[in-house]
């Protein structure tokens, strides 16, 4: 891992995607960033769906402020930073705004610039993308050091996140995945599905997978989108809850590794 002109040991950059929508996602980067700020790290979570955000709602926020104003503005993405708890910020994106989503080269690469200079006091940096594989999805996952793909049993689920791992591997020379399957009945039904996903994924792409984690499908899930606030804030007992402590554990290892 490179270093930061101050000295400090850059940030592990993850990228959170999915190849389709409604997989949960986004519920995924909002509570794994409460759990890595739980067990101290210092995170800041990006909404990288910047044409139809959705973090702050999950989160229950009014934010005025977004990396809208950065890309048209110049703003420091610095100044757009929420505190969600100690440890875990936000940088919100906008939502209804269509030219968000479809970045020039040129916009793309200034907003690498801007955002590298905000990152550097942290620890993680987890990017929500939007689901698919759109320009901003692929950008991003290339930007990332990491990248998780989050799927669910859902047939179509694993047809489209095969197809974005497809290409972000032959496009981008992406090899390392840490998969996450999401909304299971068991953790059993969890495994199968990674193992069938492996397989797939070995036999056609060469592409061994990592398991980071299953999380089962549970009413503190539903709960948490409705009242719009983590389940790991929530309901920091419950299963999905102890599942992604478990995850963000997995990770730690990451913030020291080069």
């Amino acid at each position: 891992m490179s270093k930061s002109s101050a000295g400090q040991t850059a940030p592990r950059i993850i990228c959170i995607s999915s190849g389709k929508g409604g997989v949960g996602k986004t519920s995924m980067a909002v509570n794994l960033a409460v759990a890595l700020a739980d067990q101290g790290k210092r995170v800041l979570l990006i909404d990288g769906d910047l044409g139809l955000a959705n973090v702050d709602i999950l989160l229950g926020l009014n934010t005025r402020h977004t990396l809208q104003e950065t890309v048209e503005e110049g703003r420091d993405p610095a100044d757009l930073l929420v505190e969600i708890v100690p440890g875990f910020s936000l940088l919100p994106a906008s939502s209804g705004v269509p030219e968000m989503a479809s970045l020039t080269y040129e916009e793309q690469a200034f907003l690498t610039e801007m955002l590298d200079q905000v990152i550097g006091g942290f620890d993680f940096v987890l990017v929500d993308t939007a689901a698919g594989i759109g320009d901003s999805v692929l950008w991003f996952n290339r930007w990332a050091s990491e990248n998780i793909v989050v799927l669910s049993p859902d047939p179509t689920a694993l047809t489209d996140a095969y197809a974005l791992i497809k290409v972000l591997a032959s496009r981008y020379n992406r090899r390392r995945f840490h998969l996450v399957i999401n909304s299971v009945a068991s953790k059993k039904e969890g495994v199968a599905v990674f193992d069938n996903m492996s397989k797939v994924l070995g036999t056609f792409l060469k592409i061994t997978p990592l398991l980071l984690g299953t999380v089962p499908l549970d009413r503190a899930v539903s709960n948490a989108i409705r009242t719009q606030k983590p389940f790991m804030l929530a309901q920091p007992d419950s299963r999905p809850s102890l599942a992604v402590a478990s995850m963000a554990s997995s990770l730690l290892p990451l913030a020291a590794t080069p």
